[in-house]
This record gives structure tokens, C-alpha cells and sequence, in this order.
């Protein structure tokens, strides 16, 4: 097989890189569950501070990673796909590739993070923090696709080939723009639905409040 297809391997594809990502995720989401049901009552403390370092681990990891760049692969490998699926994902593919397995690498990801973000609550960096981070991974990502182009002389995406190099840095400046978007959406939404969850419960227990010191004197 020729080198300009080797290089790299699947590393090269954003879409690979999500899936790692995810899969990491998700697998601290789990440790991260069992190690809340082991140390539940134990009273060591220092369980329960490494059970708080895996936790923040966790909310950095949806922040950051699993959040903005699974939103982002969903979205634009669809977008292009109905605009020209010759640009992203050829024809050809389909003979190699079922198509549950490609709903599975660029539809799937998305209804998992909002599961996840709905049932556990998400404590996220400072935005500055965060922001860097993303914008670290955003251009990093640029960097190698670049140089992968570089050495081999292809683009690790066919529509790339298309477009004139002023194109590709509104591209690539678009992408980084659309990925912080993203993270701050992840921020936003994250705090609407936990916002507006802990409302409810404050007045239930105002009201079980009330409802014990006015049955108590009666009784």
C-alpha cells in the first residue's frame, strides 16, 4: 500500500481521534460510577479524594473533549455529506463500511453526550481555561493534518484537494471558531439543564420544611 495512505494510520482522522476520545470518556464515566458505589460510606478520605480527582477528570474530559469535538464531528461530517459525499466519505466506502457502522462512528456520539450530560451533573473549568484548551486541541489537529500533507503530499480530506490555499485557512480558521462555539454551547447547556433541575428540588424540600415545623406543634 502506498505510504501516503499509511502515514499516520487512522490517527489522521479526526473522526478516529473522537471515537479514542469518547471511548476514554466513557470508560472514566464508569470508573467513575463505581468508585462512588465503593467508597459510598466508607469514610476514608482518601478514597474520596481521589474519587474527587477522577470526578474532575471526568467534568474536564466533557468539557473540553467529548462534548466539542463529538458535536463537531456529527455536524460537519453530516453537512458535508449532504452537500457532496464524494468530498468526505466516497461512495467507494460503502463496499468496505456498513452503514450502521458509520452511523456509529458520526451519529451516535452525539445522543450519548446528551444522555450523559442530562443524567450527571458536569462541574466545567474556568472559561479561559477551557477555551485554551480547546483552541490547544483545535490547532493542533490543523498542525498535523498539515504535515501529514506535507510528507505525503494528500489531504487527509478529499475536499481539501478543491479548494485554493486561501480557502483552507478560512477552513481551518472556521473549524476553531466553530469548536469554541461548541464549548461554550456545552457550558451553556450544561448549566440550563441543571439550573433549572435544582430549582424544583429546592422548593420541594422548602416545602417539606415548612410542612414539618407546622405538623410538629400540632402533633
Amino acid at each position: 500500500m502506498p505510504s501516503h495512505q499509511t502515514y499516520g494510520g487512522s490517527w489522521k482522522f479526526l473522526t478516529f481521534i473522537d471515537l479514542v476520545i469518547q471511548a476514554v470518556f466513557f470508560g472514566i464515566c464508569v470508573l467513575t460510577d463505581l468508585s462512588s458505589l465503593l467508597t459510598r460510606g466508607s469514610g476514608n478520605q482518601e478514597q474520596e479524594r481521589q474519587l474527587k480527582k477522577l470526578i474532575s477528570l471526568r467534568d474536564w474530559m466533557l468539557a473540553v473533549l467529548a462534548f466539542p469535538v463529538g458535536v463537531f464531528v456529527v455536524a460537519v461530517f453530516w453537512i458535508i455529506y449532504a452537500y457532496d459525499r464524494e468530498m468526505i466519505y466516497p461512495k467507494l466506502l460503502d463496499n468496505f463500511i456498513p452503514g450502521w457502522l458509520n452511523h456509529g462512528m458520526h451519529t451516535t456520539v452525539l445522543p450519548f453526550i446528551l444522555i450523559e450530560m442530562r443524567t450527571s451533573h458536569h462541574q466545567y473549568p474556568s472559561r479561559s481555561s477551557g477555551l485554551t484548551a480547546i483552541c490547544t486541541f483545535s490547532v493542533g489537529y490543523i498542525l498535523w493534518v498539515c504535515w501529514v500533507h506535507h510528507v505525503t503530499g494528500m489531504w487527509v480530506y478529499p475536499f481539501l484537494e478543491h479548494i485554493g490555499p486561501g480557502a483552507r485557512i478560512i477552513f481551518f480558521g472556521s473549524t476553531t471558531i466553530l469548536m469554541n462555539f461548541l464549548y461554550l454551547l456545552g457550558e451553556v447547556l450544561n448549566n440550563y439543564i441543571w439550573d433549572t433541575q435544582r430549582k424544583p428540588l429546592s422548593w420541594q424540600g422548602t416545602d417539606m420544611k415548612i410542612n414539618f415545623m407546622y405538623l410538629g406543634p400540632s402533633s
